[in-house]
């Protein structure tokens, strides 16, 4: 089987040995680092296994999950997280009294059961939900994790034994050791200043460097730190019983006699790392896409994370995550693909056959001047600014209380807190908006049917039985009390109220529970509850429809009723109106032209003269009786039935502009500007017109002047009546 051309493994290969190069550099002073804050609370002899576990960890999820995950340019290696929760459990699990073969067996099967755990949750899908994890949640665990490091760190630089943890070293003066404390303090001033002076070298390698030749500079003055046996300033020779290889042979055949109870304890911690790692690698990833303009696959991503961090505890390493850091400097050294992670690990295998003998002289004091600064800048300073308005102040308590969790109690009880404050915050949002958008009544706010005058203005009279409230946001248990006190003061006078439902987000039982009560109390006082615009695909996915009908909330022969749109709803009300008002309107037979409002009053003579001019026209329900765009100056009066105008959008779309009954007219935009139809007319019902063109009308005026004035004016005048309800009702919509 031929080998894959070096084109297809990567387009640019020497950008992705030089960015891995450079990612080595970076990610490589931290992995040892964090190795050995995992490891120093088992004894100063095991600092180098932690040294060496760092150096293998960098090398296993530098092969591993580059070659395996999909994001090109990820780096990914031992991180900041894993020396947070690691240390923090060997630390906790020593002081229950445990052997020191059984933490480092402990430490090994949670490195596995975080892997595993990963890839369980990219199998199912987790990682799209892990990507939503709270601003505030992720800003408070990555502080929390900072200020748990800076506190490990601290011993470490000044030098005391181990046994002294970060608030009694601060004062205990008497065990600091002040040589490592210089040595540390260069690391960190090196570190923090290197990049205003260079950024071709990176500042950890800088800081490194620095602290070794300070802590040999201080050795030419005091022969003591130049002894490897029992110096605690520095990592020191391998220890503890034996050579790293087969002690850590020793650990997995012991493997064999763990139990199912000791397991379980490991679940927390273990889950812990999970979900911590998953996040600290998609965060990566998410700003990584935004730099190269890409699409990470987050599920395949944790896979391979997992994979990668299954290897890791293999063959002795440490865990890790994809890392910001030595992301950017990958990217910015020309890394073009994946090779450059997988360049990253043989780098750091290289590394370690190649200067693995000097570990044992690297200064503990100089990996925890590295692992402050990492700390600090973890710490999300920005936060800060949340104190600023009184809008976000209760989000940065949310950070502020996972911090604290974070700090006293763990990592995982901290995003628990930090995910019930963050529901909490979107549940008081929620309720803190109004659920009710606009309110109208019915003698404010009409349907699109087309009334008579005489009809309009017992609309005008009686529209307020009617009233009409456009909903928003979330139907749910924390608004309910409030549409409830909103809708109760309308109960005791309305007939009809009537819910615009197009922007509900959202409904839930507590919500529909109180809609049924509602039309309850209405069907007693002979009212009806009125849905409109149910919308069929909410944002979870649930059509509003099914909803109702699964709740019984709009069943048949019930106070409710359901319409498409809000002007059916509207104009089923203003008939039932009109009908108690005994001004329904009769479909029984056609009006005569003495019947229809433009021409009541005129003289006989006069309709006589006019009606020799309207041609008569019927069309059946559904008949186009002209389309947008159409030429035609040809006025329409409605005998019987009626006509919708309708604007299409697509060729399936249209909308609804307004509906035209019996004594109504249409057509007359074209008719006096002789342009193209604007909408599609089409009869709504079987339909009888009155059809008048404008050249008839032409040869009208020049007979009957008076007449055709006359009809002018009507038009205008039924026109002007129009113009002042849309005028009323937008006001209505204003306020």
């Amino acid at each position: 089987m031929p080998l894959p051309s070096p084109a297809r493994l990567s387009p640019n290969l020497a950008g992705d040995f030089w960015g891995g190069l450079a990612a080595m550099l970076v990610a490589l002073p931290s992995a040892i680092a964090f190795g050995v804050t995992i490891y120093s609370p088992l004894g100063g002899s095991y600092a180098a296994y932690g040294a060496l576990a760092g150096i293998l960890g960098a090398t296993a999820l530098g092969l591993i999950s580059p070659a395996l995950g999909g994001t090109q340019r990820l780096i990914t290696a031992p991180c900041a997280p894993a020396a947070a929760v690691l240390s923090a459990f060997a630390i906790e699990f020593l002081h229950q009294g445990a052997a020191l073969e059984a933490t480092l067996l402990m430490l090994v099967i949670i490195g596995l059961m975080a892997g595993t755990l990963q890839v369980i949750f990219g199998s199912v899908g987790l990682g799209r939900l892990i990507k939503y994890m709270p601003y505030p949640v992720v800003s408070g665990y990555l502080s929390g994790v900072g200020l748990i490091i800076i506190a490990s760190q601290v011993p470490k630089l000044l030098g005391v034994p181990k046994e002294i943890h970060f608030w009694h070293s601060l004062v205990a003066a008497d065990a600091w050791r002040w040589q490592g404390i210089v040595v540390g303090a260069i690391t960190i001033i090196v570190m923090v200043g290197a990049p205003k002076v260079t950024r071709r070298v990176p500042a950890a390698i800088l800081g490194l460097a620095a602290g070794v030749l300070a802590y040999f500079g201080l050795g030419l003055f005091d022969p003591a730190l130049l002894v490897v046996e029992g110096n605690r300033l520095i990592v020191g020779p391998m220890g503890g019983g034996g050579g790293f290889s087969e002690a850590f042979m020793g650990r997995f055949h012991a493997m064999a006699d763990i139990e199912l109870s000791q397991l379980q304890m490991l679940l927390v911690p273990s889950l812990t790392l999970a979900v911590l790692l998953s996040i600290d690698t998609l965060k990566t990833c998410v700003v990584l896409d935004a730099l190269t303009r890409s699409r990470h696959n987050s599920n395949r991503e944790l896979v391979a994370q997992g994979l990668g961090n299954i290897a890791s505890a293999v063959v002795g390493g440490i865990p890790g995550a994809g890392t910001m850091g030595a992301t950017l400097v990958n990217m910015s050294s020309g890394a073009a693909s994946r090779v450059s992670g997988v360049m990253e690990g043989v780098l750091a295998l290289v590394a370690f056959l190649v200067l693995g003998s000097l570990i044992a002289w690297v200064p503990v004091a100089a990996l925890a001047g590295i692992l402050i600064v990492i700390g600090v800048r973890m710490i999300d300073r920005h936060s800060l600014q949340l104190l600023k308005s009184h809008h976000t102040i209760l989000d940065f308590f949310v950070i502020l209380s996972v911090v604290t969790v974070a700090l006293t109690v763990g990592l995982i009880p901290a995003s628990g807190t930090g995910i019930v404050l963050a529901i909490f915050l979107f549940i008081r949002e929620q309720i803190g908006g109004s659920i009710i958008r606009r309110k109208a009544y019915g003698n404010q706010s009409f349907s699109k049917q087309i009334r008579l005058q005489e009809e309009m203005e017992v609309l005008e009279q009686r529209g307020d039985q009617a009233v009409i409230f456009e909903l928003q946001g979330a139907l749910f248990f924390g608004t309910t009390d409030q549409l409830y006190t909103i809708l109760e003061p309308e109960l005791k006078t309305r007939k009809y109220i009537v819910l615009d439902m197009r922007r509900v987000q959202t409904i839930d039982v507590t919500a529909a529970h109180m809609l049924d009560q509602i039309r309850d109390m209405m069907a007693e006082k002979d009212g009806f509850l009125v849905f409109s615009q149910l919308p069929q695909n909410l944002p979870s996915g649930r059509d509003m429809q099914h909803y109702f009908d699964q709740t019984g909330l709009a069943p048949s022969k019930s106070a409710a009723r359901i319409f498409g749109e809000l002007d059916g709803a509207q104009e089923w009300i203003e008939n039932r109106i009109l009908k108690e008002a005994a001004l329904e309107r009769a479909e029984e037979k056609p009006l005569d032209l003495h019947e229809l409002e433009l021409f009541k009053g005129r003289k006989e003579a006069t309709l006589a003269a006019l009606e020799v001019h309207f041609e008569k026209r019927s069309c059946r329900a559904g008949d186009k009786i002209f389309a947008r765009g159409d030429a035609g100056d040809e006025l329409f009066l409605v005998r019987r039935g009626s006509v919708r105008i309708m604007l299409p959008l697509n060729d399936k779309q249209a909308r609804h502009i307004s509906t035209f009954g019996r004594g109504d007219f249409f057509g007359e935009m074209a008719f006096l500007d002789g342009d193209a139809r604007s909408a599609d007319a089409i009869a709504f019902t079987d339909v009888d017109l009155f059809v008048l063109s404008r050249k008839t009308f032409e040869v009208l005026a020049d007979e009957h002047k008076k007449v055709a004035v006359k009809l002018m004016e009507g038009l205008a005048s039924v026109l002007a009546g129009r113009l002042r309800y849309a005028n009323a009702e937008l006001q209505a919509l204003e306020s």
